[in-house]
């Protein structure tokens, strides 16, 4: 880029980061040491206020943010520092990374409506990352049964007696919150496991929303492969193999990560659905992949940037700012 960039973080509290592993943390760094200038708010410090506008103004309403800014360094205890809180006209910056973490409920779409106030695909406003309309269109796991092909044997639903239908065919399946994240109240129900109804009578006595079942596949004991998506092209892998007893290979949950490379299969994964994310404007993305099978699509805060960038020395950070930089200068010179 010819100058540098204003960017926001909207994210969670800086003091949840763990530097060795934050996936935003690296963006930030990166950002960082490309000259690009960082201001960092949560999402419950958003505001968005109509008629507000200057005289003559040809938008009236703005989104505001309480935001410091920030400066980052990998100093364990000491990474960050930052400047005085003040009220930040979102729409006054170049691009702004939609980090928080989920789980994808109500506020999380609100936020994305807010966003939707100033994110400019033309490069005359601000370009978010990624693309809210996209990401409140895309949650984890439903963008996954578009691709019904590549998927292994899956069933979305509140109705208990398919649930246990699905179980009597399929044996043994894994039951998802559908809008969790880092593998909490994932559950393995084996074919003669007790604990089923209650399990359902628990999720559906607190929640309104359907669970996802999948088949079990034996597959992950080797490990659950994360593949980064930076602008619909594969970036890099990353395989997750779970703790002994445990069918969860989240590294939230004790996965252990260890190098991986792309097989033809995941190659013919990511061809088939990068198109469409690059349609859409999801330029950061992380797929989960079990043996031959995409289980998850993760366009909300994706992970996975800083083990890759460990076990094959790619810079998956400087991949993400070199595209967010020439859609900018694209945009700009037309």
């Amino acid at each position: 880029m010819a100058r540098p960039l204003n960017v926001a973080v909207q994210m969670d509290p800086m003091t949840t980061v763990n530097i060795d592993g934050d996936s935003s943390f690296a963006l930030m760094l990166s950002a960082q040491e490309r000259g690009h200038r960082l201001w960092h708010y949560e999402v419950r410090h958003m505001s968005l206020r109509e008629g507000v506008g200057k005289p003559g103004a040809t938008r009236e309403d703005r989104l505001f943010a309480r935001a410091r800014p920030v400066q980052v360094r990998r100093v364990r205890d000491d990474f960050y520092t930052f400047g005085p809180e003040e009220i930040l006209d979102l729409a006054s910056m170049d691009v702004l990374l939609m980090r928080q973490d989920p789980p994808f409920d109500m506020a999380y779409i609100t936020a994305t409506h807010m966003l939707e106030h100033i994110h400019r695909d033309d490069g005359t406003g601000t370009l978010v990352v990624n693309h809210p309309a996209s990401v409140r269109n895309a949650p984890e796991k439903l963008l996954v049964t578009h691709f019904p092909e590549l998927m292994p044997p899956t069933l979305v639903t509140w109705d208990t007696d398919a649930i246990r239908g699905f179980r009597a065919t399929h044996k043994d399946i894994i039951v998802k919150p559908l809008f969790g994240n880092g593998g909490a109240g994932v559950f393995r129900i084996k074919h003669d496991d007790e604990n089923l109804a209650s399990l359902l009578e628990m999720h559906f006595a607190r929640s309104r929303e359907p669970l996802m079942i999948q088949r079990y596949e034996p597959a992950v004991r080797q490990g659950d492969k994360r593949i980064i998506l930076i602008d619909g092209e594969p970036a890099g892998a990353i395989n997750r193999v779970p703790a002994a007893g445990e069918a969860r290979s989240n590294m939230h949950v004790g996965g252990r990560p260890d190098k991986s490379t792309l097989t033809a299969r995941d190659r013919e994964i990511c061809a088939r659905i990068g198109p469409l994310l690059k349609r859409q404007g999801l330029i950061f993305v992380g797929i989960d992949v079990i043996g031959d099978w995409l289980t998850e699509i993760n366009v909300t805060s994706p992970t996975g940037l800083q083990e890759i960038g460990r076990y094959d020395g790619t810079d998956l950070s400087g991949q993400i700012w070199d595209v967010i930089e020439g859609k900018l200068s694209a945009k700009k010179s037309e």
